[in-house]
């Protein structure tokens, strides 16, 4: 008897097993994804899957059994761009680290969500550059120890999702791969959005994360996570000071403004009128 996973169709053959090191949360995320997707009942070859340089890259191209697209290193939004208002019936998605996000690509977030423009941008968010060895990067905690940083990191990192709300986004959600049924039920109303939309992940890097932070398994990680994650209710609450090297988790902000491809068909038909 063969038993085939519910998830499995939405694959591309021969892609399993998968390419992530073990104990990854990559996987978690694409698992967490595809569940949404098929709870939705979406149409996934009306969807499109752009991702940048850098692990999370892995997670659409070549996994996904759907047309992705693999760009260069902070451009993967740029080309969802180009993608959404050229084909306003798709649903875009892209997947990017935090340093492909808001690092190089970090112009191209702000002005998507100035903008409106409708995509679901996922950033996995494992606080280094995991694929090219472990350096610090723009959400790297201020004090841990990166091979570029090992006497402990000396800046302070983004708050992506307080920079993206900021900047105009329709939706804004942050989770952490031990919240897996609260990110599945936000992927789910993302992907509804007509508006830009963006989740942040916080995620485990077993192979250059796990040592410098003091772990001995990707699961003592899994529980970091969860013990260093405050409510955004609960946070409100409470001093700056308290919330020092915490995670944040929930939505920021679930808004509903005019998106830029339904407004350049608007223009266009006004303009054809005359």
């Amino acid at each position: 008897m063969s038993l085939e996973h519910p998830l499995e169709k939405y694959i591309r053959k021969g892609m399993l097993p998968h390419t992530f090191c073990a104990g990854c949360g990559d996987g978690m995320i694409a698992q967490s994804f595809l569940r949404a997707v098929d709870e939705l009942g979406l149409d996934f070859k009306r969807m499109a899957f752009l991702s940048g340089i850098g692990c999370s890259g892995w997670i659409p191209s070549p996994l996904f059994d759907a047309d992705t697209l693999h760009t260069p290193h902070g451009r993967a939004i740029a080309y969802a761009t180009g993608i959404k208002l050229f084909k306003p019936e798709l649903k875009v998605v892209v997947f990017v680290g935090d340093g492909d996000a808001l690092g190089i690509g970090g112009n191209h977030l702000i002005h998507a969500a100035r903008r409106n423009v409708g995509m679901l941008v996922v950033c996995v968010n494992n606080m280094t550059y995991g694929m090219t060895g472990g350096q610090a990067g723009p959400t790297t905690p201020r004090g841990m120890a990166t091979v570029t940083t090992p006497y402990g990191n000396l800046e302070r990192g983004f708050d992506s999702c307080e920079l993206v709300r900021a900047a105009g986004a329709d939706y804004v959600a942050r989770w952490t791969t031990f919240h897996m049924r609260q990110l599945t039920n936000s992927f789910k109303k993302a992907l509804m959005k007509k508006g830009f939309a963006f989740i942040e992940v916080v995620s485990q890097c077993p192979t250059h994360l796990m040592r410098p932070m003091g772990f001995k398994r990707p699961s003592e990680m899994l529980l970091w996570l969860r013990d260093n994650s405050i409510p955004i209710e609960r946070a409100s609450r409470l001093p700056k000071e308290g919330l020092e090297g915490k995670i944040i988790i929930g939505e920021y902000i679930d808004s509903d403004k005019p998106e830029l491809s339904e407004a350049y068909a608007e223009l266009i038909q006004r303009v054809g009128a005359r």
